[in-house]
């Protein structure tokens, strides 16, 4: 019950905290000129625990490390009093620190020193202390010496061994074994007790031992203290024996009296155990019967934690690790066997040492400001709350005005300087108790900045963009923002300033770039800093890579095409997995793309590029899917044999991620084609078990090929053979005909069976025959060949053929009947009265009256036309002549038929015969015509050489084909712009022109020409060239040059000098004299070899008008001339013809030109290369 002073001050805090406005706290930052000039009271860092024991061998360190400015004095209190440090030579504090250091090298007793000790640290502000440390020296004492008597049991009977070890400190930990040093073994029926001692649920002969012998472990001394041994002398009723003993008879077979459960440990059938809160519950039921009882646990009013509880010693302990509160309860262990069961009920109360609701902190106020420190703590019972300041109960402190206690709060208004303190807040109850250090300290300092200056920031647009202005001052500074130094402060809209002095800017643009300046004031004075923005353009993948599937040993190729800021220097990673690829001769990377060259299984996997830049990044990544043949299918196996078929059955290989999409199934067969593998079906690749169908007579075995995208796996290894019976022949022969190789016989032929077809040994033909339509009998034969002739037949006469297989098993189908002839003979009757009409320059009309069909004497297969050129009409071409057929099909009494593709203006004569498949009759009579003048063929040559830097010489040569009389050559010229073409010109040439020199008014002008030669049909066919583009003005005609006199003598005067400088030079080599060597350009050229390809020389003549090597020639330049052909039509023009009178000569290329003429403008105009020009 609380008094009425209680309630008063309960009302008074609650009004007080509902009218509270706490200021905002300093927070200072850790920044180390801040720090070395900022005054703190002292804070504990390190201490040593509140039970601490030490070994003693050791010497005794006890910590104490504090922090504060200035730095902190130490001081200690053994036991309550003043520990006076400088009295006791053993002990010695570190520098700058509190922690004792106690050394028994001079002697001395650690247990001497055993106590309770506490540490204090103060300076100027205040004093703070540690928890108080309770040091003990570790202990390990000998087992006390006792002569322990046999224990003698009856069999069947339960037995508690005692361990009762000396106590230590910590307690030791505790095993039993035997004197080999090997553990007792412990099962349901035996096992050790938490206290220790060795619990026999029932006692066995074999537990008859001499050495039990309980040990001891102490931790700090790592030693181990054994007790005597117990000897255990069991009393049997019955003799024992070794060679009954079984795990589920332990008693051999004899007869001991069954018992029902009672508790050995704990007694009774309740007890109660206390237990703290976070520490370990351990709860143990042991019990005693036959046969051995087996132990249960139950929690009354619920269920047992299951994800807490744990079980050990086979069920008989029960482990709750981190107990709480809920833990709290009645828990029932039940041990049963056939006999019975009990049951005891353990009671657990869960108590609690003091723990922190809420540990009060370090406050750092500035001057008039308010603040308060908590200290709220839990526990079982409720810990009291006990306030201290420096050290001393805060009741026993000069009064402060500024400061209030209210229960676990302490309330500070309007705080002065001078005010800071080390406050301690302690909460105890029965079980322990909490001790927290919280300092107060009263702050004053002027704004300063504590990032670096003037920083330059660079942010990616339209990213919301923070700049940072870290500020410290107490009290807190009001900070403002400035762009470039104008206006009022920046904040809303576009911009927010947070508490902590970073300027916001929402999204970042071109505009916003400049300078920023943030500005910290307080009563104290002020302090600013400015940062400068750069905004810059997103760093982005344009052209991602994409998922590729590709096929092994292929190459594939991964985009990466970035954009990014130009000022912006930027590096493209690429990494397989999210690990970094190294680059060689397979993998290699440019600007844009990875490519991988001779792709295998390990470089699938995903790939990611990544572009980086000082302030952005991106990245994007493809998955590379690498595809190959699949593997073999195996374990083939036949099942279902039948006559004709058998199932066939597979395993699929691995598919290499690209799946089957059909098997191929092959047979082989020993008989016909042994070791020749053939196809014998496709099916799905979603099958693997088929029914194949089979010919007779075959041996088979077979092999299965898998197909997918990337093409067919290896053949599977052959499958078992299976042979099928034989059967009469099934197919019929193919292709039977009948034909006559003479005019009084008939071949009668086919195709053979294929070796899969004949279903059988001794295969054999059957043939029959017979004139058709007289009524005679058919003729037959039978034959294992492919032909048979029948001999003394009339000349075409129709005959009916039909044929048939068999072999030992019997006759296959007959064929159907085919129809077929006896030889031909010569046709006895010509065509008559063959004649033209309405003859033009390239086509005539033919006619004639045709034969009797009976006079063909066999199949009637065309009328053959034979026409040859005679000759041309234009004087003095001369042409060889040849022959040429042409066939008509016609069964009119009286056919005609248009001739095509004659030569123009020149004279023809045909002849025609009646043909059948074999023979061609008499000759028609024959008839003479000729072909009307048509428009010429284009130039033999068409040439244009510059010879000046504003002349153009063109040269041509005639049509090699005039096709009638030239009466001249139109030329058309165009200069060009580009593709426009700015202006056309048009000139005319008589017959016996083949040059022509063009003014050019400007020299850069480029010109097409268009060449034609005329007759009186009209214009022929147009040569096409272009005016020659030239590099540089000092080009000069190759061509003219070499046809200048002075030039040749200069040429000559250069070959004879080279010619004495070789003589001289070789007389001196053959004389032992030294000459100089020249440099290679300056020795003298070798004349050029010009060789056919037969190794023969090409002999030139000296012509004036003959091209300079290197620019274009006509193709007719290599022809020789013919014995026919016409000097006196071409200036050195020839034809040549074919034995069968075919022109072989050809057309001049008209638009393609030599690749040495565009090289022409580009060689020197020196004698050097004028004598390569001459050569």
């Amino acid at each position: 019950m609380l008094g009425q002073g209680g309630h008063v001050a309960l009302a008074r805090l609650s009004l007080l905290l509902l009218l509270w406005r706490e200021a905002t706290l300093i927070e200072v930052p850790q920044d180390p000129k801040i720090q070395q000039d900022m005054k703190q009271p002292p804070t504990i860092i390190k201490q040593s625990g509140k039970d601490y024991i030490v070994d003693p061998r050791d010497n005794i360190i006890i910590e104490c490390e504090a922090k504060g400015n200035p730095v902190p004095t130490f001081s200690w209190r053994r036991n309550g009093k003043f520990f006076n440090i400088g009295k006791d030579p053993r002990v010695t504090m570190r520098k700058r620190s509190g922690t004792l250091e106690i050394g028994f090298r001079s002697g001395g007793r650690p247990v001497d020193y055993e106590g309770e000790y506490q540490c204090f640290a103060a300076n100027d502000f205040g004093m703070a202390m540690t928890n108080k440390i309770l040091l003990r020296v570790s202990k390990a004492p000998l087992w006390p010496k006792e002569v322990l008597e046999p224990v003698v049991v009856t069999e069947g009977s339960p037995l508690v061994l005692p361990c009762n070890p000396p106590p230590g400190l910590p307690p030791p930990f505790t095993f039993w074994m035997n004197s080999a040093m090997i553990p007792i073994p412990q099962d349901k029926r035996v096992s050790m007790g938490l206290n220790g001692d060795l619990y026999f649920s029932n006692v066995i002969g074999q537990d008859a031992h001499t050495d039990y012998s309980c040990n001891a472990r102490f931790p700090f001394t790592h030693t181990i203290q054994q007790k005597n041994p117990f000897t255990l002398k069991v009393q049997n009723k019955e003799p024992y024996n070794d060679t009954s003993y079984n795990a589920t008879d332990p008693y051999g077979g004899r007869k001991v009296v069954e018992t029902t459960p009672t508790f050995l440990t704990p007694s009774g059938t309740e007890s109660s155990k206390m237990v703290l809160r976070d520490e370990q519950l351990l709860l143990e039921c042991i019990a005693a019967g036959l046969p051995t009882p087996t132990i249960k646990w139950f929690k009354k009013g619920g269920d047992l934690p299951g994800h807490k509880v744990k079980f050990d010693k086979f069920n008989k302990t029960l482990k709750i690790v981190s107990v709480s509160e809920e833990d709290a309860g009645a828990y029932v262990c039940m041990a049963n066997n056939r006999l019975g069961s009990i049951r005891h009920t353990i009671y657990v109360e869960v108590k609690a040492a003091p723990y922190w609701l809420d540990k009060p902190t370090d406050l750092v106020l500035s001057p008039d400001e308010n603040g308060r420190l908590v200290c709220r703590a839990n526990g079982n019972p409720k810990p009291t709350i006990q306030w201290l300041i420096n050290g001393q109960p805060i009741e026993t402190s000069p009064p402060n005005p500024s400061t209030q206690v209210l229960g676990d709060t302490i309330i500070f208004r309007s705080v002065q300087m001078g005010s800071s303190a080390v406050y301690q807040c302690n909460a105890s109850n029965q079980h322990g108790y909490l001790l927290a250090n919280a300092f107060v300290s009263v702050l004053d300092m002027r704004p300063r900045m504590l990032g670096p200056k003037n920083q330059l920031i660079k942010v990616v647009e339209n990213n919301r963009t923070f700049l940072d202005c870290p500020f410290f001052g107490s009290p807190l500074p009001e900070l403002r923002w400035f762009k470039n130094g104008q206006g009022s402060g920046l904040d809303g809209g576009q911009y927010r300033v947070y508490i902590n002095g970073t300027l916001e800017i929402k999204k970042a643009r071109a505009e916003d770039e400049g300078t920023y300046t943030c500005v910290a004031s307080s009563i104290l004075g002020k302090a600013e800093n400015q940062v400068r923005l750069q905004v810059k353009e997103p760093t982005r993948i344009v052209r991602a890579p994409e998922h590729e599937s590709v096929t092994r040993g292929s190459t594939v190729s991964f985009s990466c095409k970035v954009k990014s800021d130009p000022s912006l220097p930027v590096t493209v990673t690429w990494t397989k997995d999210d690990k970094f690829l190294y680059f060689g001769w397979r993998l290699k990377k440019d600007d844009d793309s990875l490519t991988i060259n001779n792709v295998n299984e390990g470089d699938e996997g995903t790939y990611t590029c990544t572009v980086k830049s000082e302030i952005d990044q991106d990245s994007a990544s493809a998955r590379l899917t690498v595809l190959d043949r699949s593997d073999p299918p195996t374990d083939l196996e036949l099942s279902d044999p039948a006559a004709r078929s058998i199932r066939l059955t597979w395993i699929p290989g691995n598919e290499h991620r690209s799946p089957i999409t059909e098997f191929l199934v092959q047979f082989e067969e020993n008989r016909w084609e042994p070791g020749r593998w053939q196809n014998l079906s496709t099916y799905p690749g979603d099958l693997n078990s088929v029914i194949l169908q089979l010919a007779p007579f075959v041996n088979y075995q077979f092999r299965v090929i898998a197909i997918n995208s990337v093409g067919q796996s290896k053949p599977s290894n052959p499958s078992l053979r299976y042979k099928t019976s034989g059967a009469a022949p099934d197919a019929i022969p193919r292709g039977l005909r009948g034909w006559g190789s003479k005019n009084d016989n008939m071949e009668i032929t086919w195709e053979p069976l294929l070796d899969l077809e004949r279903n059988g040994p001794n295969l054999h033909y059957n043939v029959w025959w017979r004139q058709k339509d007289t009524g005679e009998e058919w003729s037959n034969v039978t034959t294992e060949g492919t032909k048979h002739v029948v001999q003394n037949t009339e000349t075409y006469v129709p005959y009916e053929i039909k044929i048939q297989a068999r072999n030992d098993f019997g006759p296959g189908p007959e064929s159907n009947v085919v129809n077929g002839y006896s030889g031909e003979d010569k046709p006895t009757d010509a065509p008559k009265d063959l004649r033209v009409s309405k003859v033009n320059s390239t086509e005539v009309n033919v006619h004639w009256k045709s034969v009797d069909p009976s006079s063909v004497l066999g199949e009637f297969k065309e009328y053959r036309l034979y026409y040859w050129r005679e000759s041309s009409l234009v004087p003095g071409l001369s042409v060889r002549m040849e022959n040429k057929t042409k066939g008509f099909y016609s069964t009119m009494p009286e056919p005609s038929a248009t001739l095509t593709d004659l030569v123009p203006y020149s004279k023809y004569k045909m002849v025609m015969v009646a043909a059948n498949n074999r023979f061609e009759g008499p000759p028609s009579n024959l008839v003479e015509f000729t072909t009307k003048e048509g428009v010429p063929d284009a130039p033999r040559f068409f040439r244009i050489n510059r010879r000046s830097f504003d002349t153009l010489y063109l040269e041509w040569d005639k049509p090699l084909e005039p096709n009638g009389n030239l009466i001249g050559y139109q030329l058309k010229y165009q200069t060009v712009n580009g593709s426009k073409v700015v202006q056309s010109h048009l000139q005319a040439f008589l017959p016996n022109a083949t040059h022509f020199t063009l003014r050019m008014p400007d020299r850069s002008v480029h010109y097409k020409f268009f060449l034609s030669a005329l007759t009186q049909v009209g214009t022929g066919e147009v040569y096409a060239e272009e005016s020659p583009h030239f590099a540089n003005e000092a080009y000069i005609d190759q061509v003219d040059i070499a046809t200048q006199g002075w030039f040749i003598g200069l040429m000559c005067a250069i070959a004879l000098i080279i010619l004495i400088l070789l003589i001289v030079c070789f007389i001196k080599r053959s004389r032992g004299g030294k000459y100089p060597v020249r440099d290679k350009k300056d020795l003298p050229l070798d004349p050029v070899d010009h060789k056919d390809q037969d190794g023969s020389f090409d002999y030139h003549s000296d012509e004036d008008n003959k091209p300079l090597q290197g620019s274009q020639t006509s193709l007719d330049g290599n022809v020789k001339e013919s014995d026919d052909s016409l000097v006196d039509y071409g200036e050195g023009g020839d034809g040549q013809f074919n034995e069968d009178g075919s022109f072989i000569g050809q057309y001049t290329v008209k638009k393609d030109k030599d690749e040495t003429e565009g090289n022409e403008s580009s060689e020197a105009t020196s004698p050097v290369n004028a004598i390569y020009s001459l050569a």
